[in-house]
């Protein structure tokens, strides 16, 4: 039983980082600014190698130790940012904001999920997954943070 809602999640999951990529690269091209595409294409990147990450994990069954958990910076920029629209002078600002709300969309589902199932590999494999998705966040929140704000020669 435990297997087959693994493979369930791990379906899911798979069609989430397909979703994800088609966004990214869906606003890749309805915008103009060249470094945020430049960032556009490295997080649709990463959406792929999730992607191809859990199709091994379900083809090979590896082991939920396969993907690791790691610290993530907190910076709740999107929890206390409102999500930008997307037009096609979006600045890099606020693309890198619509991004991080992306990312906190991801994580949240993949916690409530997890929050579904009871302890075992489902559930740790889900919030491993949500980590990864945090790690994302916290990318495009430290971009947002450094271009939003940049440092001064005063500091």
């Amino acid at each position: 039983m435990e297997n087959q809602k693994l493979l369930e999640v791990i379906g899911i999951a798979i069609e989430k980082e397909e979703e994800a990529y088609a966004f990214y690269m869906d606003l890749y091209g309805k915008i103009d600014d060249e470094s945020a595409k430049e960032t556009l294409e490295w997080v649709a990147a990463e959406e792929q190698k999730h992607k191809a990450f859990l199709v091994d994990y379900r083809d090979s069954n590896l082991g939920a130790e396969a993907m690791r958990m790691s610290e993530v910076v907190y910076y709740n920029i999107s929890e206390h940012q409102e999500e930008p629209e997307i037009t096609k002078d979006m600045s890099r600002v606020d693309v890198f904001l619509l991004a991080s709300h992306r990312e906190l969309k991801s994580y949240n589902f993949y916690t409530e999920l997890a929050g579904l199932h009871p302890d075992g590999e489902t559930k740790t494999m889900l919030l491993k997954i949500a980590n990864e998705e945090l790690k994302h966040k916290e990318k495009m929140e430290y971009l947002y943070a450094n271009t939003a704000f940049p440092q001064t020669a005063g500091g």
